[in-house]
């Protein structure tokens, strides 16, 4: 395991981290990964923070909270570097950012058919919530299976 240099996205990193996240399968088409990014930053109760490894991009996780619960998106890791204890540090990362904020509970959405992420979590002592999301779209969009 190689310890991670974690900090908060820079401009010169933002198509640095679309092109991992491309490459780790987290960016769906009716999601802008850049609009996403620059939603995170405009606001002191969000953020994306970056794990470098030698100075390269290899974790991110995008972190914010409502007020009264945390919520993380974004969690990735170079598919090159996995195994290396850097999901976990960036995971770390994201729950220390929000206790600094006085945050106690984080949550967070895993597509139910992505099997590795669950266990992931699990691994990390989250449980599956007894709670049923639901979703509307603001912008007009009808609400598809895969979205």
């Amino acid at each position: 395991m190689s310890a991670l240099t974690i900090n908060a996205i820079n401009d010169s990193d933002v198509e640095n981290v679309v092109a991992l996240w491309q490459r780790c399968g987290l960016t769906r088409p009716w999601n802008d990964p850049h609009a996403d990014i620059a939603l995170a930053r405009r606001r002191d109760n969000s953020t994306l923070l970056i794990g470098r490894d030698n100075g390269a991009i290899v974790a991110t996780v995008m972190v914010g909270h409502d007020g009264h619960r945390g919520w993380v998106y974004y969690v990735a890791v170079d598919p090159d570097g996995r195994k290396r204890g850097h999901g976990r540090a960036i995971m770390a990362a994201a729950e220390n950012w929000l206790r600094q904020a006085g945050i106690a509970k984080l949550q967070l959405l895993v597509r139910r058919g992505n099997a590795q992420a669950n266990a992931f979590y699990q691994s990390l002592g989250f449980e599956e919530s007894t709670s049923v999301m639901f979703q509307k779209w603001l912008d007009g969009r009808e609400t598809t299976a895969s979205n």
